[in-house]
């Protein structure tokens, strides 16, 4: 099964390359979807141009060649040379019940797959995760739920700050408190009071501070005791990170961990690959690479630090030592980098320099899927009332504790059993759905009254409307899974609209994925919603005039409910059957 439109636009490609003298791979119909029709092809205009004809002229010729008679109920000329376009009933119909018995409910594999790896997440050890890893975490995971999805095979990497300078101080703030004082304050989540501890005493106390750059010699140079005192606050961040990503539910686990260590051994041998190609040059003592088109403020050539004066490596030694790892170990062909605006130009010269340096294949693509901020109602940073960064579990908690309160006003039968499970879904999902449904481009306001009303473009209006579908089917006694070999009859145009909105599921994926921008789903699914919830209006389901148009309109709900819970499974949202 296809969208329509891409059906019919393939039924045109052989008339449009033969009445153009062009090849079928050259030929494009152009259809669109039209409010005067189901479609309108508009290749005519185009093609005109080329063979010296009139575009109504084009459209003539190309209704006199194609035999449309299978798919369209009506063709028609209009204006200047398009072509209007109605679907047969029974066409989409067919199209429909096809779906329905597809695991995948019609949506398309990749024609070729990818190794696509996603740097994602990314947050520091020693330091607690906050509402500024939101946005990377669930963009980054409904990408990979999708790509997995297609076909592509998907390598989750979080790229957490696991290495430098700070490690000194940290390890030896961990000495002074000792292992299991240290431990166990690590181990309830208190990460940021351990930093700040360290921070303040390295900034105020001279022999500390020297301690902590020994200490940094020590690690870099591999020395055993300070790498298992290292270890071990890794080991305590992981089990921290570990935790919120279960709370959030998100694929992401220790074992896709890819910290800055990891690259520790490559380092050396991204400085002598620059050397050899002859793009490495001192500048103020430091080593560095100069990037074709890149200037500062004032004008001049804007270097990338590769060695600092001190012979320290530079973070952008280990994004370049990451590169030859994805692409020379790891395959990738496609590498996503799930990170905020800001860091544009900084991965542009990265991309740069890997392709200038002969790492990067041309076929191999670096993408930067860059997002904006998350905003307080005064459109600042979201803040806490103390007026530090938002903890990112504090707002998971804080979310599932204000969907309790209404999953508690609506059930109030319900055991606390019941109540707690669906809040943790309505309230993971409502935080998840705000973020992704907002253009990731953009910053959003975050507001707690919106992304949990039961109304409007939000997780819980959908996983509302999903539950009713279902409740729909306890009230008739029917099994869901009976009606999925029914072709469904196409009669009303509430039941048009509907089927030709759920026939529109593989475009909406592979436009998400297109553009890897998650908010092109959730606005399908809010139309699909929208859709439904129209022709659930105008078409009785339970009340049908015939048996036959009851089991019909079953069969179109029972596919609308496994769209909208395939559709947000894939933004890693769940869907209960009761609310």
């Amino acid at each position: 099964m296809a969208d329509p439109i891409i059906t019919i636009a393939q039924r045109l490609k052989p008339t449009f390359a033969r009445i153009g003298g062009i090849s079928e791979a050259d030929a494009d119909a152009v259809v669109r979807r039209s409010d005067r029709a189901d479609a309108q092809v508009n290749g005519s205009l185009a093609l005109a141009k080329q063979i010296g004809k009139t575009p109504r002229e084009v459209a003539q010729l190309v209704l006199d060649d194609a035999d449309l008679s299978s798919v369209c109920s009506s063709v028609e000329i209009a204006g200047p040379g398009f072509i209007n376009v109605t679907f047969a009933p029974e066409f989409l119909a067919d199209e429909l019940a096809r779906a329905a018995v597809d695991p995948r409910l019609g949506v398309s594999s990749a024609t070729k797959a990818q190794t696509f790896v996603i740097d994602y997440s990314a947050p520091n050890v020693a330091k607690e995760m906050h509402v500024g890893h939101l946005r990377s975490t669930v963009i980054g995971d409904a990408l990979v739920r999708m790509l997995e999805f297609v076909g592509h095979k998907v390598i989750r990497e979080n790229h957490i700050g696991d290495w430098g300078t700070p490690f000194g101080m940290l390890i030896e703030h961990l000495i002074d408190l000792g292992e299991t004082e240290a431990a166990n304050e690590l181990s309830v989540g208190d990460l940021d009071s351990f930093y700040k501890q360290a921070r303040a005493k390295f900034e105020a106390e001279e022999i500390f501070k020297e301690r902590a750059r020994a200490r940094v010699v020590l690690l870099q140079g591999g020395d055993v005791e300070t790498l298992r005192m290292w270890k071990l606050l890794v080991g305590e961040s992981t089990r921290y990170f570990d935790r919120v990503y279960q709370s959030l539910d998100v694929k992401l686990t220790a074992s896709d961990i890819m910290g800055e260590s990891a690259y520790n051994d490559l380092l050396p041998e991204v400085v002598e690959r620059l050397n050899a190609s002859k793009m490495l040059v001192t500048s103020d003592g430091a080593e560095v690479v100069f990037v074709d088109g890149f200037v500062n403020r004032d004008n001049e050539p804007l270097p990338l630090i590769i060695r600092k004066t001190d012979g320290g490596y530079n973070y952008a030694t280990s994004d370049l030592a990451c590169v030859i790892d994805r692409v020379e170990r790891l395959g990738a062909t496609v590498v996503l980098y799930v990170v905020g605006a800001p860091q544009a130009q900084h991965l542009e010269m990265v991309g740069v320099v890997s392709r200038k340096a002969g790492w990067v294949p041309e076929t191999t693509q670096m993408v930067h899927v860059a997002f904006g901020n998350v905003l307080g109602s005064d459109r600042k940073i979201l803040k806490s009332r103390s007026g530090e960064v938002v903890k990112l579990d504090a707002l998971l908690t804080e979310s599932v504790e204000r969907a309790r309160d209404a999953v508690r006003e609506k059930n109030p039968d319900w055991s606390a059993d019941q109540q707690n499970a669906i809040a943790k879904q309505v309230g993971i999902g409502a935080i998840k759905y705000a973020d992704l449904s907002t253009d990731r481009i953009k910053d959003y306001v975050f507001d707690w009254e919106r992304m949990l009303s039961f109304d409007g473009n939000t997780s819980p209006y959908l996983q509302y409307a999903h539950a009713r579908i279902c409740s729909i089917f306890r009230k008739a006694g029917v099994d869901r899974t009976s009606v999925r070999n029914v072709t469904p009859i196409v009669e009303h145009e509430a039941e048009r609209a509907l089927v030709l909105r759920l026939l529109q599921f593989d475009t909406a994926v592979w436009d998400t994925l297109d553009k890897y921008s998650p908010h092109r789903l959730c606005t399908y699914l809010y139309d699909l919603a929208s859709e439904f919830s129209a022709f659930y209006e105008h078409c009785p389901v339970l009340r049908a005039s015939t048996d036959e148009q009851r089991t019909s309109r079953l069969a179109l709900c029972d596919f609308t409910a496994r769209v909208m819970s395939q559709g947000l499974a894939l933004l890693g949202i769940e869907t209960p059957e009761q609310m």
